[in-house]
């Protein structure tokens, strides 16, 4: 299995147009069609991305955020199939880091999972995107 790659940071913010607003000032190329409640921010430096997205949007695919403990960043890191999200997810779980979001097929197209580091910080594992099994409208990720 190939190592993770960092692929993004996501805010979680209480207004996405105002963050928005606020990235867009500060010189990021925020898109103009950004939407009211996830906004991604393409870096020019590399395949990392900022993502914007309100505690609505957080909540249907972090049950942390439904539960009222979610954190307001979570890194975000790709790994090369769905098979490595859940392989990663069990390894990490079973040497005793909290596991925050199990493994579930999510709306967007990917697998994904959430578990935490040591001090809490959430690290969400991606596989890539299959356009096939993108859904809409999203459903809730399943509780832990």
């Amino acid at each position: 299995m190939s190592a993770p790659k960092l692929q993004q940071v996501t805010l979680v913010v209480g207004s996405s147009e105002a963050s928005a607003a606020f990235y867009r000032e500060l010189g990021l190329a925020v898109p103009d069609d950004a939407g009211d409640m996830h906004v991604e921010i393409p870096q020019p430096a590399g395949p990392v991305s900022l993502e914007l997205d309100t505690a609505d949007s957080a909540g249907l695919w972090n049950a942390s955020w439904r539960a009222g403990q979610g954190t307001n960043v979570i890194l975000g890191m790709g790994l090369e199939s769905r098979e490595a999200v859940d392989e990663l997810y069990g390894r990490l779980t079973e040497k005793g880091h909290p596991g925050v979001q199990p493994p579930f097929d999510a709306f967007w197209g990917g697998r994904y999972a959430i578990v935490a580091d040591p001090d809490g910080n959430q690290v969400g594992l991606m596989s890539p995107i299959d356009e096939a099994r993108r859904s809409w409208p999203p459903e809730a990720s399943p509780d832990p």
